[in-house]
């Protein structure tokens, strides 16, 4: 799978390892590259947020989360891989519960915000990336070993041992739990990558990366990229 950013002649190859495969046959991916206008806080997106997460209390409860079919694929991966998905959860499940729990949502900025509101729209765990930072041109999703260094966005460091990671040159950038800190999205990136695990197939993959699209244009000031699938 091939992505490239014209303007600054980038090419990036996303690749999905061996083990991956044997253990996850069904897995699928996308990634949307986009080049975007970033902002601290953009009001009308927010209020999407807030009405989805509304919603979101008023039909769902706690035993539900486990049932979406993204959110279950994802947990079962995590068990293959030998990761306890209930101490190490996926990004969507955590901000289900937090919904749910009437816990208040972080506000980041409006690139991760955006990531969220589809995540918890679709159930998806979505990687999203400064692509700027990314080191050489290939991504390689593998398994996480033991003792691999690894510092999460605002987890301090994370122990990715059986976790799903995807791996520039230098070694992870993103797992369905956390991000790291090396390749995390600022207020000043420009050219976002964003990264979709379907553990669970293809099904829901093209809706979801279209749904996020949509987002880019609208808060953005982007076309919404480009979508490749893996």
């Amino acid at each position: 799978m091939r992505l490239l950013n014209i303007d600054l002649y980038i090419m990036l190859t996303i690749n999905v390892s061996d083990e991956i495969r044997k253990l996850c046959p069904d897995f699928a991916g996308a990634a949307i590259f986009a080049q975007v206008k970033n902002s601290s806080h953009n009001e009308n997106l927010w209020k999407l947020i807030t009405k989805s997460s509304s919603e979101y209390r008023a039909n769902h409860q706690i035993e539900d989360i486990k049932k979406n079919h993204a959110i279950a694929a994802t947990r079962t991966a995590y068990k293959k891989f030998g990761k306890d998905p209930n101490r190490y959860r996926p990004s969507s499940e955590a901000l289900c519960r937090r919904i749910l729990r009437e816990l208040p949502l972080y506000q980041i900025d409006t690139l991760v915000d955006l990531i969220n509101l589809t995540s918890i729209r679709t159930g998806y765990s979505i990687g999203g990336f400064d692509a700027d930072k990314i080191e050489g041109n290939t991504l390689t999703l593998g398994i996480g070993m033991i003792n691999e260094p690894y510092e999460g966005i605002g987890r301090g460091i994370l122990n990715i041992e059986g976790l799903p990671v995807y791996r520039d040159a230098i070694g992870g950038i993103g797992t369905p739990t956390s991000d790291h800190e090396r390749t995390k999205i600022e207020l000043s990136t420009s050219n976002f990558l964003a990264i979709i695990n379907g553990y669970s197939g293809k099904e829901g993959l093209q809706e979801t990366a279209e749904y996020m699209q949509s987002l880019l244009k609208e808060f953005t000031d982007s076309d919404g990229g480009l979508v490749t699938y893996f």
